[in-house]
């Protein structure tokens, strides 16, 4: 039996590697250098992550994953027919080829991710998977304002999908904007799949961030890489180190780049110290309780209609829709 191979078009906002190079330079003349965690994902990083996602010690992925095969029966009646599916990170796509086995009805399916090459990549082999659903890739940095293109036909609603408890990343004030900007996106009568990590034993989260294959601590070294590679910066990757713990008090797993000694290092022409011991935050993963993310997106415009969880409660994948 023939397909029909779709051509797609990329629509193209990705932020130009000037905002990376200010964005850098001012996270490290802070007094605590930090670096946004989105700049994480170029191309290797994309693809180490994914590997992340494969480790034992991770759990969220494959707990997500069952949670979604046990009720995506239930999760496409919440969708709706006709709609646009919104997925904001299309990563590798692997959940989202649950949703789209059942999705028969699907108006649009639009993959949002800030790497180019990955997310092309991505879209490429899902049209070729799906080609009755029209798959219409936009590049773009989903944490700021974006303009959705113009659907091929008109749909009953849109339905933003954001797996792996990526809204983790934000500090919950972070996190109550990007949802707000994201209600205000799929309004009227829209909705919200999101995958949301639980509180849970210290020792199981935290494991989670320091696989013993280090692949983590690869992922996170990419960082300086990058930089190397783009901002013509000096970084010796010997001389720093992946950290990841536990921070109690703000319910979050921290993650770091540690400087194993003094050193001076240049970043687009720029110098900057390190004292040993010195780090570069590079990542929030905030874990939450059920009734405080229901607060959380309450103040953001949502309202919580359906949960489901593993048997654990490890994680929860939730759907939400626009309050009015």
């Amino acid at each position: 039996m023939e397909t029909t191979t779709q051509a797609l078009s990329l629509v193209d906002e990705a932020p130009a590697t000037e905002s990376f190079r200010d964005a850098a330079l001012d996270g490290l003349r802070k007094s605590q250098k930090q670096i946004p965690s989105k700049f994480l994902y170029d191309e290797r990083g994309s693809k180490l992550f994914d590997q992340i996602c494969e480790l034992e010690e991770y759990y969220p992925t494959r707990t997500e994953i069952g949670i979604m095969r046990d009720n995506v029966e239930d999760m496409v009646q919440s969708i709706g027919p006709q709609a646009r599916l919104l997925e904001l990170g299309s990563g590798s796509s692997q959940k989202t080829r649950i949703l789209l086995d059942h999705l028969d009805d699907l108006a649009v399916y639009v993959p949002v991710d800030i790497s180019r090459s990955h997310l092309v990549e991505a879209a490429e082999a899902l049209a070729e998977a799906y080609p009755h659903i029209p798959v219409q890739p936009l590049c773009a940095d989903y944490t700021t304002s974006f303009d959705l293109p113009e659907p091929p036909q008109p749909v009953h609603r849109t339905v933003a999908y954001y797996p792996g408890s990526t809204v983790g990343n934000f500090r919950p004030e972070e996190a109550q904007r990007f949802l707000s900007r994201l209600a205000e996106a799929v309004a009227p009568n829209g909705g919200l799949l999101i995958g949301v990590d639980l509180k849970k034993d210290v020792a199981v989260m935290e494991a989670a961030y320091n696989d013993a294959a280090g692949v983590t601590a690869a992922f996170n070294k990419n960082l300086l890489r990058r930089m190397n590679r783009e901002l013509n910066a000096t970084f010796d990757l010997d001389r720093f180190e992946h950290e990841s713990i536990w921070n109690e008090e703000k319910g979050c797993v921290e993650s770091f780049l540690r400087s194993r000694e003094a050193q001076t290092v240049t970043v687009a022409g720029h110098s900057f110290s390190f004292a040993k011991g010195e780090r570069i935050h590079t990542e929030y993963s905030y874990k939450y309780t059920l009734e405080d993310f229901a607060e959380l997106v309450g103040a953001a415009g949502f309202s919580v209609e359906t949960v489901w969880t593993d048997d654990q409660s490890y994680f929860s994948v939730q759907y939400c829709t626009v309050d009015g």
